[in-house]
């Protein structure tokens, strides 16, 4: 086990992949979750209380679960959705254990860690800003250009991103996810929703500035797909759109490794395109037998491994 301090950036399933993931390398591990999601049972939650959305905090939590028999057994009832045709219809058992402590005005952070200690948790989560936030974005398709907001609007939308932002602007970062990203070994992000989960956290300008400056190690974790012309957000976009995107909110922003699946398109244009800008690159297989869209946790765990033993040696 690798003594290695790491801060994973993301939201959803790609980060609760990378956690379950990193978990197997070591046990210092920091996760920095967006805040942003309006669907579902989270949605629902925003609506009725001035919450965080609790959804991908409450799966990054499960997956950092202890790997013993209360942790997974906390990690089946967080992830646990009543069904009913009732109001409790869809939610999940951890958001609405998240709710109950912010709703009792206990600090975000602090309710996070109550439920970390809880589960036992391998490392610890925190929230990417100090407050909820929507995010808004500008598409262009045959039409002509289109404002959307709210997360799952923004990672479904059709045609070509023209803006990002997220509301409201600058917002705060918590100094926990800071004092974090400045004392890491390795700092990762992806894979995820790009625009959703992903990108976001470089729209707070002080956790920007933090990862900019931070001398962590770096590591882009691309996602599956990205040709796949029916994969929502990812339709008409490339593994090089994305870095590129990417690079557009945050310039100052370097990469050490970025890592993409071997089955992925246009992997020598990448190449090609990191090699100006000083980053390694690697393409591994990491996609899942089970499911082609996503990442095989087995395999992202020996990734790190083959990362620390051969590539960001030191």
């Amino acid at each position: 086990m690798s003594s290695k301090k790491v801060v994973a950036l993301g939201g959803g399933h790609g980060l609760a992949a990378t956690l379950t993931a990193l978990r197997q390398f070591t046990s210092e591990i920091t996760a920095v979750v967006t805040v942003a999601d309006n669907g579902g049972s989270s949605g629902r939650l925003r609506e009725e209380f001035p919450i965080m959305p609790p959804g991908d905090l409450r799966m990054a939590l499960s997956a950092l679960c202890s790997d013993d028999d209360w942790g997974r057994s906390w990690a089946e009832i967080m992830q646990h959705r009543f069904t009913s045709d009732g109001e409790l219809n869809g939610h999940a058992v951890g958001n609405l254990l998240l709710a109950a402590l912010w709703d009792k005005d206990e600090d975000a952070v602090a309710g996070l860690d109550r439920v970390g200690a809880l589960l036992k948790v391998v490392g610890r989560v925190l929230p990417m800003a100090a407050e909820a936030l929507d995010i808004e974005a500008t598409f262009q398709d045959a039409q002509g250009s289109h404002i959307v907001r709210g997360q799952v609007a923004v990672a479904t939308a059709k045609g070509k991103l023209k803006s990002l932002r997220i509301i409201p602007e600058n917002p705060q970062a918590r100094p926990e996810a800071i004092n974090a990203i400045a004392d890491a070994d390795w700092i990762t992000m992806g894979p995820g929703s790009w625009f959703s989960s992903v990108i976001p956290h470089l729209l707070v300008p002080a956790q920007r500035e933090a990862l900019s400056t931070s001398r962590a190690k770096k590591i882009l974790l691309l996602n599956l797909d990205t040709s796949d012309k029916s994969a929502g957000e990812y339709a008409g976009y490339s593994p090089l759109d994305h870095i590129k995107i990417l690079n557009h909110y945050a310039p100052d922003l370097r990469f050490d490794l970025v890592v993409a699946d071997s089955d992925s398109s246009g992997l020598d244009d990448v190449k090609s395109h990191l090699s100006t800008l000083g980053s390694e690159f690697l393409a591994v297989d990491l996609r899942s037998s089970e499911s082609h869209i996503h990442h095989d946790v087995k395999k992202l765990g020996q990734l790190f491994a083959h990362i620390d033993a051969q590539i960001l040696v030191g």
